[in-house]
């Protein structure tokens, strides 16, 4: 895997709160090391811990899904930390099967629509009054080009989610941005990632093919990807960096794309 070579500045989020959820694994994880060599405070939070006993955040466990796990994050962010500085909402994901929209029952669109989108509503609705009562703060939702470039055999409900994000984002921006909190998104395309294999495993099951097959299937269903190659995570984490810092101090209400060309552009 190709890594930065880059230097960090040790000392551009010193004394900033971070809360990255989904932050244990992929992007998540790779935006939690970024903003951590910065000198972030992170906290991160997901259904299970990290693999790695060096990920320099504090983890909660719960399940962001759940009405109830948001509502326990919150809370303990709130009371332990007095709240954060910057709201990272990276978790998300798919889990339905392949074929199509006639395979996607009413609970497997209730889980997609809570995983990657209900999620960050939460909590957002249990940490985003902090920022506003200090009149500053900065709020990012990952969503998906999938929001524009849906693969309808096994994503559609996961793309309408994302679709469903990356409007309350703008939404969201617009009642905050005037207060002094701000709200942007990220849209990745496909990036280097065991869920990314993961998908690609799951079409190939469902497919009868073997993994090569179903991985071109997903190219193809992109279009391609001009640059030839996925997006490292690393790649993600620095665009979210760069959007959460003083540089971005007047970018709001943006989606920014991050995927290799793949989305043609008007």
């Amino acid at each position: 895997m190709k890594t930065p070579t880059f230097t960090i500045d040790p000392s551009e989020f010193a004394g900033k709160r971070v809360l990255v959820s989904g932050g244990t694994k992929g992007a998540g994880e790779a935006i939690v090391r970024r903003l951590a060599a910065a000198g972030a405070q992170v906290v991160t939070t997901a259904r299970s811990p990290s693999a790695d006993a060096d990920l320099p955040a504090r983890f909660i466990a719960a399940d962001l899904a759940s009405p109830e796990g948001a509502a326990d994050v919150s809370t303990r962010i709130t009371q332990e930390l007095g709240g954060v500085d910057i709201l990272i909402h990276n978790l998300g994901g798919s889990h339905a099967p392949g074929g199509g929209f006639a395979a996607l029952t009413d609970d497997l669109w209730l889980d997609e629509l809570s995983l990657n989108l209900l999620a960050a509503v939460r909590l957002d609705r249990g940490l985003v009054p902090g920022m506003v009562g200090r009149g500053c703060g900065v709020v990012i939702h990952i969503s998906s080009i999938q929001h524009r470039l849906p693969l309808p055999d096994s994503t559609t409900a996961y793309a309408a989610a994302k679709a469903a994000l990356t409007t309350y984002s703008k939404a969201l921006s617009k009642e905050l941005g005037p207060k002094g909190v701000r709200v942007t998104s990220v849209s990745p395309g496909w990036i280097y990632t065991t869920a990314s294999e993961a998908l690609v495993k799951r079409l190939a099951e469902s497919g009868g093919t073997d993994e090569e097959t179903a991985r071109q299937g997903i190219l193809a269903a992109l279009g391609g990807i001009p640059i030839g190659r996925p997006a490292w995570p690393w790649e993600v984490a620095e665009l979210v960096a760069f959007l959460a810092s003083e540089r971005a101090a007047a970018i709001h209400g943006a989606d920014y794309t991050i995927d290799g060309g793949t989305v043609p552009v008007a």
